[in-house]
């Protein structure tokens, strides 16, 4: 069942930003090299499951990521590509960023998660620029976009005006062509299909109704959709 929905405004209980990278925590698996970008896939290195062994990667030449500092921890020198004080774990290495980029470009990352402006039922994705604001710069997205075997993007479902960042097409300039294949918003789990975004999972207390009401992209929706389990 497909739905093909304009944006409106309804009042809707949603995940905070820690409960979406809770989510994504989720889809790790064991022994997966991940690069985490800037904003809410940051947090996903503060719910790693216990039972499983990765490896956080960050693009400024560093592997073996371990979760944020406690305020005791802090080391204004141990930084990750956001320029925020992180932590390293028992045989972690420190590199330059040109060995960094080259794990990312031959491949060695499993999985990455980026957050985005946009993205398209196609899996394009929008995460680095609004024509006529200043930007920092694309930062290391161009090349894991381009390089990773599985790219996740959380992200808030609609923007500050309420409007769908689940779009038919992005609007924003590409940062990358049919890469992404999974969505955490916080309000459901998409997966990118050929036919747009297929609803696996709803947030607690959120119907498909609102879903599909915040969702300008095709929504398919099929059977029972569960809400999410933390």
């Amino acid at each position: 069942m497909v739905y093909c929905s304009s944006v409106n405004k309804i009042e809707i209980m949603a995940l905070s930003k820690n409960q979406i990278a809770q989510r994504i925590a989720q889809e790790l698996q064991d022994r997966y090299y991940v690069n985490l970008g800037i904003g809410i896939p940051t947090l996903v290195a503060n719910y790693v499951p216990e039972n499983i062994d990765i490896v956080l990667q960050s693009e400024n030449g560093l592997l073996g990521m371990g979760p944020f500092p406690t305020k005791e921890d802090v080391d204004a020198d141990m930084i990750n590509a956001g320029k925020q004080t992180i932590t390293t774990l028992d045989g972690s290495a420190i590199f330059n960023s040109a060995e960094s980029f080259a794990m990312i470009r031959g491949q060695h990352i499993d999985l990455t998660v980026l957050g985005a402006m946009e993205v398209a039922q196609n899996g394009d994705i929008a995460n680095w620029k609004i024509p006529g604001k200043m930007v920092k710069g694309m930062g290391g997205a161009m090349d894991l976009v381009a390089s990773a075997k599985n790219i996740i993007v959380a992200m808030m479902h609609t923007n500050r005006k309420g409007e769908s960042k689940l779009l038919k097409a992005c609007t924003l300039p590409l940062t990358g062509i049919q890469c992404v294949t999974k969505v955490v918003t916080d309000l459901a789990v998409l997966e990118v299909v050929a036919e747009g975004f297929k609803l696996i999972e709803r947030a607690p207390g959120v119907s498909v109704e609102e879903i599909q009401g915040k969702t300008e992209g095709n929504l398919i929706v099929e059977g029972e959709i569960l809400e999410m389990k933390f």
